[in-house]
């Protein structure tokens, strides 16, 4: 369960995070993903979300403040990610995931996601909208099976660029 978390976490900040040349504005980014499962997150033991965090930590991330099933956090999007066409590379081997299929048409994009790892086997999709450059929209969609069981996760992301200098904020590696 606490993979399958941080790769919601991980799919809403990073499968929308940069699309286009010419459609995605670089800077600083503020993406809230709203999940059923991050719902759970309050209800997962201190050692437990530590171990969570921990593995975060691993990939780089911070674990953003979740609040009424809704992770807000502040992404650095530098000139380079932003001219990425379709950067499947985010998503290459985190957590034991490979993207394939991947696609853009315009604003829009899509991609198949497929995982296998110790912890969690699964498929999902992750497809979105960049509306502006400076807003988008995506879903991510996850069967899977958890340490044996099985579980479906779905997340909505929301993402609006806030400004263009984001020195606090580590770009994504």
């Amino acid at each position: 369960m606490h993979k399958i978390v941080l790769f919601i976490l991980l799919s809403g900040v990073l499968s929308t995070s940069s699309w286009a040349e010419n459609i995605i504005r670089p800077g600083l980014w503020e993406v809230t993903t709203k999940s059923d499962l991050l719902a759970l997150v309050p209800h997962i033991p201190s050692e437990q979300m530590q171990q969570l965090t921990n593995l975060a930590r691993q990939y780089g991330l911070e674990i953003p403040q979740i609040r009424n099933g809704a992770a807000t956090s502040n992404v650095c999007i530098t000139p380079e990610m932003a001219k990425q066409e379709v950067p499947t590379y985010l998503y290459e081997n985190q957590s034991g995931c490979t993207v394939t299929n991947a696609s853009r048409t315009g604003n829009r994009y899509q991609m198949e996601l497929m995982c296998d790892n110790s912890q969690f086997k699964g498929n999902g999709y992750a497809e979105g909208m960049f509306i502006t450059p400076e807003s988008f929209s995506g879903r991510t969609e996850f069967d899977s099976v958890v340490r044996g069981a099985p579980l479906y996760a779905k997340a909505d992301t929301q993402g609006r660029w806030i400004g263009e200098r984001c020195e606090v904020v580590k770009p994504l590696p």
